[in-house]
C-alpha cells in the first residue's frame, strides 16, 4: 500500500520501521517539527523523522496539520492511506477522509476504554492488570471511531509505564501490519465502539504526577509506577521537588526490624523508614499502609538508588513529605 505516515515520539518508530520492512511504500511522513533538547537546548529531530531520513522518505513538519497548502501537499504525495501513531495533534476531517482507505490510528488501549493521549500512564495509574492495542478507524470523534482489531497484552505487577510503552509500541507495529492485510484482502470490517463503556486518559501533567500521599499504598505505588519516566512522580522535600521511582509494597529482602513500621507513625507523607545500610530501605507512610521507594531523583541530579541518596543528604526517618 502507499501509506502516509504520522508520527512523532519513540513509540511510533516501530511502525513506521514495520511498515518499511514489510514492503509498503511510505510516501511521505508528517511529524512534529525539531524542538530544543538537552543542556544546550539545541534543536532536536524527532525520532520518527530521523528514521523516516535514514530511509529517504520525504517529511513535513506543520506547527499544525491545518491549511488548503499543507492538504495541497498531502495530495500531491497521492497515498492510498494513512496511519497515525502518537502523531500529536488533532486531525481535522478533510485531513482524515482524503486518502481512498480512510485514516487508521495505532492506540495504546482496548477501546472504548482510555481514549486519550496518556492510556499507558492511566492503565497502570488505575490497577488495570491488562491493556493492549487497538487499531481504529479515526472519526472525528477522540479515539471514537470503529476498530478493525485488537491485541490483549498483560499488564506486570512492578511494571512501569515506560516499560509497558516498550512492549506496546512493538505490538502496535505487528497488529498494525495484520491490519493492513485485512484491509487490502478485504476480509474484516471494523465494528462499532460501545461509547457508553468508554472511559479516558487525558495528557498527564507535572500536576497530575504529584504524588498524593494519602491514598491507600497501592494507589501511591500503581501512581509512581504510571509516572515513570516521564513526566515522572514526585513529592516536596525541604522546599524542593523530589522524584519518586520503584516503588514496592513489602519491605526489600535484607532488612530486618523487630516490628513493621505502621503508617501511624506520623501519618501520610511521613518517613517511617530510612536505613541507608539496605538497598531500597526508604519508606513513606500512606493513608493506608507504606510504600517503599527505589529510586529517587533530587533537583539537578541523575536518578539514584534510595540509600545513595540516604547516604548522603537525604531524608530522615519522622521527616514529612509532601507541602
Amino acid at each position: 500500500m502507499h501509506v502516509l505516515f504520522w508520527g512523532t515520539p519513540e513509540f511510533a518508530v516501530p511502525t513506521l520501521r514495520a511498515l518499511t520492512e514489510e514492503g509498503h511504500d511510505v510516501v511521505g511522513v508528517v511529524t512534529q517539527p525539531d524542538r530544543p533538547a538537552g543542556r544546550g537546548r539545541t534543536l532536536q529531530p524527532s525520532p520518527v523523522k530521523q528514521l523516516a531520513e535514514e530511509e529517504g522518505i520525504p517529511v513535513l513538519t506543520p506547527e499544525r496539520p491545518v491549511g488548503e497548502a499543507f492538504l495541497a501537499q498531502l495530495r500531491e504525495l497521492k497515498p492510498e492511506i494513512s496511519v497515525v501513531v502518537a502523531y500529536g495533534h488533532i486531525l481535522k476531517p478533510e485531513v482524515l477522509e482524503f486518502p481512498p482507505r480512510g485514516s487508521w490510528n495505532v492506540h495504546a488501549s482496548l477501546l472504548p476504554e482510555l481514549r486519550g493521549a496518556a492510556p499507558i500512564h492511566w492503565a497502570i495509574a488505575q490497577g488495570h492488570d491488562a491493556t493492549g492495542i487497538s487499531i481504529m478507524r479515526m472519526t472525528e470523534g477522540m479515539d471514537a471511531g470503529p476498530v478493525l482489531h485488537q491485541v490483549v497484552e498483560p499488564i506486570g505487577p512492578h511494571e512501569t509505564s515506560s516499560e509497558l510503552a516498550e512492549r506496546l509500541a512493538e505490538i502496535g507495529a505487528q497488529a498494525l501490519i495484520e491490519s493492513l492485510a485485512l484491509l487490502e484482502f478485504g476480509d474484516a470490517e471494523p465494528l462499532e465502539q460501545d461509547h457508553d463503556r468508554a472511559t479516558f486518559a487525558p495528557k498527564v501533567s507535572r500536576e497530575v504526577a504529584r504524588v498524593d500521599w494519602s491514598r491507600p499504598a497501592v494507589e501511591v505505588a500503581n501512581h509512581i509506577r504510571a509516572m515513570d519516566s516521564v513526566p515522572g512522580a514526585w513529592t516536596e522535600w525541604e522546599g524542593e521537588p523530589l522524584k519518586l521511582f520503584s516503588p514496592g509494597l513489602d519491605a526489600p529482602e535484607g532488612w530486618v526490624r523487630s516490628a513493621a513500621p505502621e503508617a501511624e507513625d506520623g501519618g501520610p507523607g511521613t518517613v517511617v523508614v530510612a536505613d541507608p545500610s539496605v538497598p531500597g530501605t526508604f519508606a513513606v507512610a500512606t493513608g493506608q499502609g507504606i510504600v517503599w521507594i527505589g529510586e529517587v531523583q533530587p533537583p539537578g541530579k541523575k536518578r539514584m538508588p534510595a540509600e545513595a541518596w540516604l547516604r548522603g543528604r537525604g531524608a530522615q526517618a519522622g521527616q514529612r513529605l509532601g507541602s
